[in-house]
């Protein structure tokens, strides 16, 4: 499990609207990536508009964003589109990358174990290295919660 302090696993990752990124190339810009389980859901539809929101501060302070979730490309497109999005959506369909930071895990619904994304956020600082780990995250106030992180680096 990934933590404050270690090097963040690098990775690359299709965006939707078909350019791959690659963690290390956006050096020396602290990094955003927060983990959602699924496009258009509840939950992740009200994480991307915060994010999406904030996105001119995040960019004024430097920073880079990026939500990450098993979703293709091609849905998170839809996603976008249908939501007028403006933070990128990296696809991680095999899972490598979610595994890696570890919010692959087992979760629980109406007493149904099944294994998912854990919604978790990860800054990382121009250097390549962990500064801030939220896990477990409640959606109302996170984003705004990371920005001031970002801020304070």
């Amino acid at each position: 499990m990934i933590d404050t302090g270690q090097t963040a696993p690098d990775f690359t990752l299709p965006q939707d609207g078909g350019a791959d990124v690659t963690l290390s190339a956006l050096r020396p810009a602290p990094v955003v990536l927060y983990f959602y389980p699924k496009d258009d859901t509840s939950g992740c539809t009200k994480e991307a508009i915060a994010f999406s929101g904030l996105m001119s501060e995040f960019e004024a302070a430097g920073a880079r964003v990026f939500g990450i979730s098993k979703d293709s490309v091609e849905k998170h497109g839809k996603f976008r589109g249908k939501h007028d999005l403006s933070v990128p959506l990296l696809s991680d369909e095999a899972g490598d990358v979610c595994e890696r930071y570890g919010t692959w895990a087992e979760k629980s619904m109406y007493g149904k174990k099944y294994w998912g994304i854990e919604r978790s956020t990860f800054l990382i600082d121009g250097a390549g290295n962990v500064a801030r780990v939220w896990r477990k995250v409640k959606v109302p106030g996170h984003a705004e919660d990371v920005l001031e992180a970002v801020k304070a680096l």
